[in-house]
C-alpha cells in the first residue's frame, strides 16, 4: 500500500474550495497513494465528481445541496446530531458563550464559526493513522485534523482573508499552531493569516489552486451556455450567492447601465443565502430581465466562452478560481480593486480594476466596451497567463517524504 493520504473538508458543494479540492485529488492517481476524504457535513451535490480512487469515509451522506430546503433541513439535522453526540454541546458551553460575548461586543454575529467546533467535536473518529492530513478549508475541517486525526504530518489551507472573514484565535483554540505546514492560497491570504498567527510564518508557504487548463478548454467548447436569444452584451459573474461577493454592488450597477442607455443583460451562475435578498432587490429596482441568477451549472465554461465581459465585483477574496477560468478562456475581464484581484488581474494589461461601488463598477464594463480593440488585447494578455501552478504539488510530497 502506498502513502496514506486523508482530506477534510466541511461541505463537497459547488464552491471554489470545494472545485479546487476536486482538482488537487486528480492529482493522487495510482499505486503510491491511497486517498481517503472525509467531509464534516457529510452533505454535497459534488459528491459524484470524486475521482474512483479516493474512499470517502462518511457513513451517510446527502447528496443535496446545502441551499435546497432539504439540504438545509439534512445541514440541521447534522447539528443537532453533532451537538448530542459525547455530549458536545455541554462540554462547549463555556467556548460557545465567551465566543459569542466576543461575537456581541464586535456586533458581528456569525453562528456557523461557532458551529464548526461543535460539528468538529462531534464527528466520527477514525483509528487509522495517516502519513498526511489536510484540512482543505477553515473552521470545522481544521479543527478535525488538528484535535481528532492521528497523522504524522498534519497541513491545513486558507482560502479566505482570515481577519475579514471573522476567525479568531479564540475561535480556533490555537489549532495551527498543531499543524506542520499551513498552505494559504495567495500571498496576500498568507499576509492575513500570519497577522493573526505570526508564529506559523516559517511553516506557511502559499500554494496556489491548482486549475486543468486542457479540462476547462475541453469543457468551453461542449454544447450549453446562454439558452435565451438576447442579442446585447452579455455579463458573467461565477459565484455564491453571499455577502462576501458584494452582488448589491453588481446590482445597482446594472441599474446604472440600464439607466445609461446600455443594452447589457447580467447573468449569474451560482447559489447561496442571499439568494432571496438580491431577488428582492432586483424587482425593487426592475430588473428581472437584466440581472438573472442562474443558480448553478454542471458546466459553466460554454458561459464564460459566450459572455462579452466576466465581472469579478467582491468585497475580499482569497484567490479567485473564477478569475483563473476566466484568464484561461480568453475574457475580457473587469475585477473590483481589492488586493487579491489586483495579484490576479493587472490593470489595464489584462483586465480592468475598478473601486467596488456601482458608479465605478459600471463605468469599467463601459470603458471595457468604448474600446473593443483594447478589450481584446487584455482579453488574449488574459490567456497568456500560467494559472495551472501544479509545481506547488511538491510541498505536498515534500511533506510525505517523496
Amino acid at each position: 500500500m502506498g502513502k496514506r493520504i486523508l482530506f477534510v473538508i466541511n461541505t463537497l458543494g459547488r464552491a471554489g474550495a470545494e472545485m479546487a479540492l476536486l482538482e488537487l485529488l486528480k492529482k493522487f492517481s495510482g499505486e503510491e497513494y491511497s486517498v481517503d476524504l472525509y467531509v464534516l457535513m457529510g452533505q454535497g451535490d459534488l459528491v459524484d465528481r470524486l475521482p474512483p480512487y479516493v474512499t470517502l469515509l462518511n457513513r451517510k451522506f446527502s447528496k443535496e445541496s446545502v441551499f435546497s430546503s432539504r439540504g438545509r433541513l439534512h445541514m440541521w439535522k447534522k447539528v443537532c446530531v453533532s451537538c448530542l453526540s459525547r455530549g458536545t454541546v455541554f462540554r462547549l458551553l463555556p467556548y460557545l458563550c465567551a465566543n459569542a460575548v466576543r461575537m456581541l461586543k464586535n456586533r458581528r454575529i456569525q453562528p456557523d464559526k461557532l458551529l464548526w467546533r461543535v460539528l468538529s467535536d462531534g464527528a466520527e473518529r477514525f483509528q487509522e493513522e495517516y502519513d498526511l492530513a489536510v484540512a482543505y478549508i477553515e473552521g470545522g475541517a481544521a479543527y478535525y485534523v488538528a484535535d481528532h486525526v492521528k497523522a504524522k504530518k498534519k497541513a491545513a489551507f486558507i482560502h479566505i482573508d482570515y481577519q475579514m472573514s471573522g476567525y479568531t484565535r479564540e475561535l480556533d483554540r490555537d489549532c495551527y499552531l498543531k499543524l506542520d505546514r499551513i498552505f494559504p492560497i495567495s500571498e496576500e491570504t498568507l499576509k492575513c493569516f500570519v497577522k493573526v498567527y505570526p508564529e506559523c510564518e516559517e511553516k506557511a508557504r502559499v500554494f496556489h489552486n491548482i486549475v486543468d487548463q486542457e479540462t476547462i478548454l475541453e469543457k468551453a467548447a461542449l454544447p450549453g451556455g446562454f439558452e435565451d436569444d438576447f442579442d446585447g452584451i452579455r455579463l458573467l459573474t461565477v459565484a455564491r450567492l453571499n455577502k462576501q461577493k458584494a452582488y448589491p454592488v453588481a446590482i445597482d450597477a446594472m441599474k446604472r447601465l440600464k439607466d445609461a442607455g446600455v443594452n447589457a443583460r447580467w447573468y449569474v451562475l451560482g447559489d447561496g443565502e442571499e439568494r432571496k435578498n438580491l431577488e428582492e432587490q432586483i424587482e425593487r429596482l426592475g430588473l428581472q430581465k437584466d440581472f438573472l441568477l442562474l443558480g448553478t451549472v454542471d458546466n459553466p465554461y460554454p458561459y464564460y466562452r459566450q459572455a462579452d465581459i466576466y465581472v469579478h465585483a467582491t468585497a475580499f477574496e482569497g484567490k479567485s478560481i473564477a478569475i483563473q477560468e476566466a484568464q484561461i478562456l480568453g475574457c475580457r475581464i473587469v475585477a473590483s480593486d481589492i488586493v487579491s484581484n489586483r495579484q490576479q488581474v493587472r490593470d489595464g494589461v489584462d483586465g480592468l480594476l475598478c473601486q467596488l461601488n456601482p458608479k465605478a463598477v459600471a463605468d469599467s464594463v463601459q470603458a471595457m466596451l468604448a474600446d473593443p480593440e483594447k478589450g481584446e488585447s487584455m482579453a488574449r494578455a488574459a490567456a497568456q497567463r500560467n494559472v495551472s501552478h501544479e509545481e506547488d504539488m511538491e510541498y505536498l510530497k515534500e511533506l510525505l517524504g517523496q
